[in-house]
């Protein structure tokens, strides 16, 4: 059965701007203002929430890796009450994946966003339904690159690994797809633009109307 496994942060969603805005109410309340430019940090947005946290604490003096460590929770809990604040599908993707699943396809996401933030973000979207799993970063005890979480959707799904391809945006999801022996699809609509050519995905996709025809030499 063929199986396509969607990345969700900047693959499926541009959720950049939520994201930033969570870190900003960290740097806020540390009475730093907001350390972090929604546009021009928006790809720092993609690799989490530490990784936020550390970019805008190399902006200023005194803050190390354990104020990393306490802002974290403060992150989450921020992001999940303002999460679909000014999150966007990217365009296509309600098309493209009602016309997978009416192909006879399963679908379903892996991501590297926590489980429940994931769950709460697809529903508050209203597509939570479209997909047959929902794998996040705490569902195992390993989070992508590691190829366990990847190997566990297609599982839940009852796919085939072998008939199956990852839909990313970033060098985690090449990993991933390397780890786990399956072709990736790198978008190119995400912050790093065709920049991700770089990476050499076994293939890109430039918009959601063009899967199809993307996929067909990878999966069948």
């Amino acid at each position: 059965m063929r199986t396509v496994i969607f990345d969700l942060d900047g693959t499926l969603a541009d959720t950049s701007a939520d994201l930033i805005g969570s870190a900003n109410s960290c740097f806020r309340g540390l009475g730093l203002g907001n350390l972090l430019d929604p546009l021009a940090d928006a790809a720092t947005a993609f690799a989490g929430g530490k990784a936020m946290l550390r970019l805008g604490f190399s902006r200023v003096s005194g803050f190390d890796e354990a104020e990393v460590a306490r802002q974290y929770p403060v992150l989450l809990a921020a992001y999940e009450a303002d999460i679909d604040t000014h999150t966007t599908l990217y365009p296509g993707v309600i098309d493209a994946v009602d016309r997978l699943r009416v192909a006879g396809t399963v679908v379903g996401i892996c991501t590297n966003k926590p489980e429940g933030l994931a769950e709460t973000l697809m529903t508050r979207l209203g597509v939570r339904d479209m997909f047959g799993a929902l794998v996040g970063a705490d569902t195992l005890p390993t989070r992508k690159p590691d190829p366990a979480p990847y190997f566990e959707t297609v599982a839940r799904l009852g796919g085939a690994v072998g008939r199956s391809v990852l839909i990313g945006d970033t060098v985690t999801d090449r990993k991933t797809a390397a780890a786990a022996g399956v072709p990736s699809v790198l978008v190119t609509f995400g912050p790093s633009g065709r920049g991700v050519e770089a990476l050499k995905p076994e293939a890109l996709l430039d918009h959601y109307d063009d899967l199809d025809v993307v996929l067909v030499p990878l999966i069948g």
